[in-house]
């Protein structure tokens, strides 16, 4: 597994998990070396309010809080704080084993779904606990953000993926045929009903059914899908007999439904049923640092018939995919990548081959660094993705250059930058090597 270090505070470490830890090939932290890949910490003496302060103590790549069973608001705390797992005190050492190598598993390359901002990585993390649970998921987020894929996420990493993944937008069918797609008919159950249909619900049953954009079921329905989920059993309309279900709901919406519960549009009972793990998936604009991954994952995706390894993004261009708010966010960055593909008059792709609606102050945007004007997330954005490049290439500048679509030159100019900015190229690279 690479040999990452683990510190562990506030935790009796047991014989038997220090050698269940090293034959994980994972080793114990000490004073003496770097940052730790992964701390776990106790915080059941900590209170909601100081968990900020207390994590500052313990910087590092990952944190792991050990919680009393009883402290619901900590936990809240914590991960809101960015802890990206909790365990309950006491800890079996099987639960804490299976917890790092869920955060391992985070660390290796996931074709379906790409996470380089540390909220997506939590997001990432929260979701696959959810996977191992039987629970009903909520997916809160704008349009365009992702929660299909994440659904799938969630459904290929629990106990029911050897089973169906069904997905129905529930603002795509009319409402008049809403109620037969979802729980199915039988023959003559109304006009043209020529045969007998299963339902989503039947289609999916022992795996899981996704309810994309639950917010916009009619009322009456609503109370139809409750019982559903109560009973755990359906009935096709017209028909006179019960299909029990084993199967996961994940419901997702763009949608307030707390304010779609209080103005009277959406079920109080319904709501609270569906909502027992609510994710809430960010826009890109708030995560700034997935854009030039996504991109570039969207570039090999949607390219490979069209000789894409040799395509590339200009340095003007990536700027402004970076500056740019994305207000149709992933859907629109996927559109806009499509497009350039298809206009592109050379290997790298140009700001007006994006075609983008963007204001002209955008198109005179100066070389990154340049500009006083430029945010700080933006320009820790870009300068991380030039590090993910330079690992991914042994630190060799030649290769980093051309697969970040710039000349060595500028590649060496923005490397000054970076020191001047206070980051240690060399000690990171040395730590991914150590660590691959």
């Amino acid at each position: 597994m690479g040999g990452l270090s683990i510190r562990i505070e506030g935790l009796n470490i047991s014989a038997e998990l220090a050698c269940k830890i090293t034959h994980e090939d994972f080793y114990l932290w000490s004073d003496a070396m770097e940052l730790p890949w992964l701390t776990i910490v106790n915080l059941s003496d900590c209170s909601p309010c100081d968990v900020k302060s207390y994590l500052a103590r313990f910087p590092g790549r990952n944190i792991v809080a050990l919680l009393a069973p009883e402290q619901g608001e900590l936990a809240a705390a914590a991960m809101r704080a960015g802890v990206q797992d909790y365990l309950l005190i006491p800890v079996e050492t099987e639960q804490l084993l299976a917890s790092i190598q869920r955060l391992h598993r985070l660390e290796l390359p996931d074709s379906s779904l790409v996470v380089a901002a540390s909220v997506s990585r939590q997001l990432l993390m929260l979701a696959h606990r959810a996977a191992t649970t039987e629970a009903s998921v909520l997916l809160l987020g704008e349009s365009g953000t992702g929660k299909e894929p994440l659904a799938r996420y969630i459904h290929r990493h629990s106990s029911r993926s050897h089973k169906p993944f069904v997905a129905i937008n529930c603002a795509a069918i009319p409402e008049s045929i809403l109620e037969s797609v979802l729980f199915g008919h039988v023959k003559g159950a109304f006009t043209g009903a020529i045969c007998d249909k299963a339902g989503k619900f039947e289609q999916a049953n022992g795996g899981t059914l996704l309810l994309d954009e639950i917010g916009e079921m009619p009322l009456p329905l609503q109370a139809k899908l409750l019982r559903v989920l109560q009973e755990r059993e359906v009935e096709r309309l017209g028909g006179q007999h019960v299909i029990p279900l084993d199967i996961r709901v994940i419901a997702s919406t763009n949608r307030d439904l707390r304010q779609a519960v209080e103005f009277g549009h959406f079920r109080e009972d319904l709501f609270y049923r569906l909502d027992v793990l609510p994710l809430k998936i960010k826009p890109l604009r708030e995560r700034k640092a997935d854009i030039l991954p996504l991109a570039e994952h969207f570039l090999n995706l949607y390219g490979q018939s069209d000789c894409s390894s040799r395509c590339y993004f200009s340095e003007h261009a990536r700027q402004v995919l970076v500056n740019y708010d994305w207000p149709g966010n992933v859907r629109e960055l996927e559109n806009c990548i499509q497009r350039a593909l298809v206009m592109r008059r050379g290997q790298a792709i140009q700001v007006a081959e994006l075609g983008l609606n963007i204001q002209e102050e955008m198109l005179e945007l100066e070389p990154l660094g340049a500009s006083d004007g430029l945010k700080a997330s933006k320009q820790q954005a870009e300068f991380q993705y030039i590090i993910d490049v330079l690992k991914r290439f042994n630190g060799q500048r030649t290769l980093s250059a051309e697969a970040l679509g710039m000349t060595t030159r500028a590649l060496r100019y923005r490397l000054v930058q970076m020191r001047e900015a206070g980051i240690d190229i060399e000690m990171l690279l040395e730590q991914a090597g150590r660590a691959a």
